[in-house]
């Protein structure tokens, strides 16, 4: 056999056995990430979903977060990210670990909106008049929320 051949070879199989491992694997490491929503069934409608410690103290950037995290985002997610049953998820949930939704996913969801996909609560509009600085800033407030409750 020449190189070619032997290269094309090694590619082949080297591909058939990724593809044969995706099959092997349980279905859920096929659909895709396992965190699920908890059940809310038992919650009344606009309660809170999560229940949220708060850190001693906030950086700078995260306290101005917070601030524009109660003025523009609150309404639907809830004092200190908490979610409301009904209305729509907790930022303090594993779902939203760094490793699974970056910051440039917050920041995409408030310009863009977001398509549901975790939770059943529809889709989120974009935020009219949030800057991606705005963004930032409450992304680092939601952030210290999720360390002081074991989220990293």
């Amino acid at each position: 056999m020449d190189k070619l051949s032997v290269m094309v070879t090694v590619v082949l199989v080297g591909g058939l056995a990724v593809v044969g491992s995706k099959f092997l694997q349980p279905e859920a490491a096929r659909t895709g990430h396992s965190m699920t929503p908890p059940d809310t069934s038992e919650i009344a409608e606009g309660a809170p979903i999560a229940e949220v410690s708060l850190p001693a103290g906030l950086s700078g950037n995260a306290r101005l977060g917070k601030t524009v995290f109660e003025a523009r985002c609150a309404t639907c997610h809830g004092q200190d990210a908490a979610g409301q049953d009904g209305v729509a998820p907790p930022l303090v949930h594993k779902i939203y670990e760094p490793s699974h939704h970056s910051d440039r996913a917050f920041i995409a969801a408030a310009q863009n909106g977001v398509r549901s996909h975790h939770w059943d609560f529809g889709n989120m509009p974009p935020v009219e008049g949030f800057t991606q600085g705005d963004v930032k800033m409450v992304v680092a407030y939601v952030r210290e929320l999720q360390r002081a409750n074991g989220i990293e």
